[in-house]
């Protein structure tokens, strides 16, 4: 009898596991050390099974796609194949998801359940606390060129008088007036800092981002640069601005914006390039790869893979500019090479066509296309204003021992004599200063922006401004 209640107690138990539904969203929290990144799958069911896609909230990202989601016997199987990521976790009884985030060799327990996870406050001590004591005003200026209204803040030493005044400009991916990402506000201590020190600041949220308008998914770097020029043009329609002392400072893919807005605009005063490129797109990628990579713990053979995989990719859109014969191209190659190389470096589970469809998305899209084949030194011959190039020598996202070296050769070659190019000892990508340089620690550290690098910029804007 008893023997029968426990049998009767276990096919109840099983047919509640069996019986839930896996599709919907599941949230989930990596903790690595003293961070927390959020994770939240989105997984559906159509005739051919099932599919997801992962947002990452605190690294702003959504709607990445998956390459494999399965739910056999209770268990739950999602993969990225390109970034070598991969969840498996078993549904319990109680609705939970029990299992492991593995990425590049890295195993992190990691459970999903159907509940939201709050953000967890970090401590960021350099974040300015209101009041301030300077002006802040909320604007909005027009993209007449694209019909696109953006919106932005406005720091200026006080409400009343004549003050030089810096556009800041983001980096890669959709992002704020702040540059908010990985729990950090760079271009708010940046601004704050700036503005304190009695340089004025416009930031502004990318298009289509928080309060701008227009569609950032469509764009290139181009595109970006004329909504720099439209936030220039407003700039010069205020009478509390200097107008012949408006500079620009771009950080990361904001330092390849900055100079050909400056080409374009000979008003420009100065230009700041914080960790900006002087390699073509292709050629940072690759390195990028490499020692984000090596330094994560991926195989050499592995590493040597992507590597081959990818310079030739890039080789062949930096040849081919229609995108129909791109991707028949691309194709070809990934099916050809997959002979030779089975796995191509696939998780267990995926399937070339999977990997080959990964691929077409991540590349053969405007921004990324328009990003592979720019070669910056060109525009940085013609910049003719004064430049100031940072870079911080644990950069691993845009390496300075490669990126400096390029942009003074440029810069030099031009002919351009007002320019200061430096490496900063012991900063990352972020300019903190940090252990290892790789992105997964920039949350991990409290610190924003060191104060050297904020130092350095405003030294030198001074500098610029009083000569």
């Amino acid at each position: 009898m008893k023997k029968n209640l426990f049998i009767g107690l276990l096919m109840i138990s099983t047919s509640l596991v069996f019986g839930q539904e896996i599709t919907g969203d599941w949230n989930g929290a990596l903790k690595i050390q003293s961070m927390q990144l959020r994770l939240v799958f989105h997984i559906t069911k159509n005739t051919a099974g099932y599919s997801a896609t992962m947002d990452s909230p605190d690294q702003g990202a959504k709607d990445i796609p998956m390459s494999k989601a399965q739910f056999e016997n209770g268990i739950l199987t999602i993969e990225m194949a390109v970034a070598q990521i991969e969840y498996t976790g078993k549904l319990e009884s109680s609705g939970i998801v029990v299992g492991d985030f593995k990425q590049a060799g890295q195993t992190f327990p990691m459970n999903l359940t159907r509940k939201a996870i709050e953000k967890v406050e970090l401590k960021r001590p350099q974040e300015p606390v209101k009041p301030y004591p300077y002006y802040s005003e909320e604007v909005t200026f027009q993209n007449t060129k694209e019909n696109i209204t953006l919106a932005g803040t406005l720091t200026l030493p006080a409400k009343t008088g004549n003050y030089p005044v810096v556009v800041l400009i983001t980096g890669s991916g959709p992002q704020n007036r702040d540059e908010e990402l990985m729990g950090h506000k760079p271009f708010l201590v940046l601004s704050d800092y700036l503005t304190r020190h009695g340089i004025g600041v416009l930031r502004y949220d990318d298009r289509g981002t928080n309060a701008s308008k227009g569609d950032f998914a469509k764009a290139t770097s181009f595109d970006f640069a004329t909504d720099v020029q439209s936030a220039v043009n407003y700039l010069r329609t205020r009478n509390d601005i200097d107008k012949k002392h408006i500079g620009l400072i771009g950080h990361s893919e904001g330092g390849m914006i900055a100079p050909v807005v400056a080409v374009q605009d000979k008003g420009i005063s100065f230009i700041v390039l914080m960790a900006g490129p002087g390699e073509s797109g292709g050629d940072i990628l690759l390195l990028q790869q490499g020692l984000i990579g090596r330094a994560s713990g991926m195989k050499e053979e592995n590493l040597k893979t992507t590597n081959d995989l990818n310079t030739h990719i890039y080789r062949m859109i930096d040849k081919i500019q229609n995108t129909d014969t791109l991707k028949l191209k691309i194709t070809g190659y990934l099916l050809a090479k997959s002979k030779e190389l089975p796995d191509l470096n696939i998780p267990k589970g995926s399937t070339v066509n999977d990997y080959i469809d990964i691929v077409i998305k991540q590349t053969l899209n405007p921004w990324m296309l328009a990003f592979i084949r720019y070669n910056p030194a060109p525009m940085l011959e013609k910049v003719k204003c004064p430049v100031l190039a940072i870079n911080g020598n644990k950069d691993m996202q845009v390496p300075s021992n490669v990126n400096i070296p390029a942009i003074e050769k440029a810069l030099q070659k031009g002919g351009n004599k007002k320019s200061t190019c430096k490496e900063m000892p012991g900063l990352n990508h972020l300019f903190q200063e940090c252990k290892t340089g790789l992105p997964n620690e920039y949350v991990e550290i409290e610190q924003t922006i060191a104060p050297i690098a904020m130092e350095t910029i405003t030294n030198w804007i001074k500098k610029i401004v009083n000569n």
